[in-house]
């Protein structure tokens, strides 16, 4: 089947005539075709968004929340089928990628609910006769690029804030992942929303992208992935004058003390680590542990990976699915032979010998100990299932260990002192702290980013979405 661009309304053909083919990671099934857009697409989008914006403006936020509360319902209708072609086009296992899927839905009825909430503020003034207060004003057409490895839940997290808010929007989906985007317009084009507001082209970053980022009616960008590619984009707004928000890589620790309950403590570093095949940017890829129970949690933590099941994402017993493509499989195997030459590999490291994952894009999950701080699987993000042990003499050298990176994202502590749980918090250099939880989650009504070389400092979801968003005017009223 052939898929098509979203724009002004309408399905529309790419101007290119040319079409992608969406392979399955577990078996490379066509999961259908999906356009390879040029520029003239991406411009056709923006003067939609651009002539649709005055009209979707001057709506009440009342009224554009009904759309989202519509789209959220159809999306929930129709749950199955969407959480399945997810797990199909980028390889989570069952229960990831249904959570996902209804994670979408979670995030479109919170930003409907914003409707209900203040905009502004009342200030006094110093002059009795002056009323002072502030609004927000959304700011135009919004350019979304949007990543892989959440192929629902953030182009969701970006698009519902952007439109409740009241801009409108063209998105640029992950080129591996289209088919769960398509899914959202779909909804939006069924919930009636009005043409122009919502549009969606297909096709490779290097085109699509950089049209959006230099396209002059565009007025904020929004970009998640990598930090490669998330820099060249952030000097390329700023050159073009747009407001530019970005979420990029993580190299996440999770901190285990002594005191720690090693059972949960093994959990919630596998669960870190491995769901999702490590593909995500709160993924655990450190874990540090005190020395006075480092060889027995060690242990436990090999056993444990041991027993996870790798196989068809489809699978209610698989724990592993496939890397969602080649060639992110084979930057994840170039890294753990490159850890090979670092460190000591404790488990995992291969590609499976199963006949039934042979056309797949599979590894075991793996494990390293004897890591040098400064060795490459120590430093860089490798977006794959594998863990770099580290032991800690003690609380201040875990915490120095876990600090001694370009990153900022997430990281997790296991303990039960209350006392150094608050400690840690203060002392991660991060944006987002887990106690006793895995270094990945999150929920819509909390603010998600972080510091460092992990984001360029402003935050998605949540109350601060609004920040992005929009922009601040104050007013100043007297009488005549």
């Amino acid at each position: 089947m052939r898929y098509l661009n979203y724009i002004n309304g309408q399905w529309k053909a790419p101007s290119t005539e040319e079409f992608r083919e969406n392979l399955s990671p577990h078996n490379k099934e066509s999961l259908g075709e999906f356009p390879s857009s040029a520029a003239t697409d991406v411009q056709d989008a923006v003067a939609a968004a651009k002539d649709a914006f005055p009209d979707w403006k001057r709506l009440s936020i009342h009224q554009r929340a009904t759309y989202l509360q519509k789209a959220a319902a159809i999306l929930k209708e129709n749950i199955e089928e969407i959480g399945r072609d997810l797990i199909r086009e980028e390889g989570k296992n069952l229960s990831e990628g249904m959570g996902e899927a209804n994670r979408a839905v979670s995030i479109l009825e919170y930003f409907a609910a914003e409707a209900r909430q203040p905009l502004g503020e009342v200030i006094p003034s110093a002059n009795e006769k002056t009323f002072l207060y502030t609004t927000r004003t959304p700011l135009g057409p919004v350019g979304l690029i949007t990543p892989w490895n959440f192929p629902i839940a953030i182009p969701v997290w970006k698009m519902a804030p952007a439109l409740i808010y009241g801009n409108t929007v063209v998105i640029k989906p992950a080129d591996l992942t289209p088919k769960s985007v398509y899914h959202v317009m779909k909804a939006f084009d069924e919930a009636g929303l009005p043409a122009g507001v919502l549009n969606c082209v297909f096709g490779r970053g290097s085109v699509i992208g950089n049209e959006l980022v230099k396209h002059p009616d565009i007025k904020a960008i929004s970009f998640t992935g990598s930090n490669q590619v998330g820099r060249l984009i952030q000097e390329q707004a700023v050159e073009h004058g747009k407001k530019v928000q970005m979420e990029m890589g993580g190299k996440n620790p999770l901190v285990v003390l002594n005191d720690a309950d090693l059972e949960k403590a093994v959990e919630i570093a596998v669960g870190g680590a491995f769901k999702s095949i490590g593909q995500k940017c709160t993924a655990t890829s450190r874990v540090i542990v005190e020395e006075g129970i480092y060889e027995s949690f060690r242990d436990r933590l090999v056993a444990r990976t041991k027993e996870l099941r790798i196989g068809n994402p489809l699978h209610e017993e698989t724990y592993i699915g496939p890397a969602v493509s080649k060639t992110q499989l084979d930057g994840v195997l170039e890294m753990i032979e490159t850890g090979k030459s670092e460190a000591t590999l404790l488990c995992g490291g291969e590609v499976p010998e199963d006949d039934e994952l042979k056309n797949g894009f599979y590894v075991k999950p793996t494990i390293f100990e004897n890591v040098p701080t400064n060795a490459q699987i120590a430093r860089e993000e490798i977006f794959g299932p594998v863990i770099a042990l580290f032991k800690a003499k003690d609380y201040e050298e875990a915490v120095k260990i876990a600090n001694d990176t370009e990153f900022g994202l997430s990281a997790a502590i296991c303990t039960n002192n209350l006392t150094m749980a608050r400690r840690f918090v203060e002392d991660a250099e991060v944006g987002l702290v887990h106690v006793n939880s895995e270094t990945a989650g999150t929920e819509p009504q909390l603010p998600f980013g972080g510091c460092k070389n992990s984001s360029s400092g402003s935050r998605e979801l949540g109350k601060t979405a609004i920040e992005f968003y929009t922009e601040v005017k104050t007013v100043y009223m007297d009488p005549m």
